[in-house]
């Protein structure tokens, strides 16, 4: 088993098209630059080059880093020092009996979304708590990641 870099980099592009989605002024947009304080005039004068390529190399992380959340056998693959070819044979053995077992995107999504609530949700919340954030600040940000993490999770547990 190894990771899939695709299914890396879809969960990657991912994030940005929920940010499209989820920051646009029809949706969550016009909420988040005044609870955040940004200005129209802020947005347009940052380098968008920038901030998409890092953005996109932020999210790539994260989505490398959901490989081992959302999908068991990883924890496997650890315990044999990440190299199956000096494993004992009741690695194989392991392996052949739940190499697949919880491989799904429903599996993924479900980690993903656990992981937006318990990971995402507090991090932003005391960060904002201390920047002297709103509420709305903090739901906003935490429900696009909560939202990001689960489709991250779904793509990455159910791509094969």
């Amino acid at each position: 088993m190894e990771m899939n870099f695709l299914a890396i980099l879809a969960a990657a592009i991912s994030a940005l098209i929920v940010g499209f989605i989820w920051y646009n002024p029809k949706v969550f947009g016009n909420a988040w630059m005044q609870a955040a304080g940004i200005t129209e005039d802020q947005i347009k004068g940052g380098n968008m080059l920038k901030i998409f390529s890092l953005a996109l190399l932020f999210s790539f992380m994260l989505a490398f880093l959901m490989t081992t959340i959302v999908i068991h056998q990883m924890g496997a693959i650890g315990l044999v020092g990440g190299d199956p070819s000096k494993a004992l044979p009741s690695y194989a053995a392991f392996m052949a009996d739940y190499g697949d077992a919880f491989r799904t995107f429903k599996h993924g999504a479900l980690h993903g979304f656990i992981s937006g609530i318990f990971l995402a949700l507090p991090i932003i919340g005391i960060n904002a708590l201390f920047e002297r954030k709103s509420a709305k600040y903090i739901f906003i940000n935490s429900g696009y990641w909560i939202v990001t993490l689960t489709i991250m999770g779904a793509i990455i547990c159910g791509w094969r």
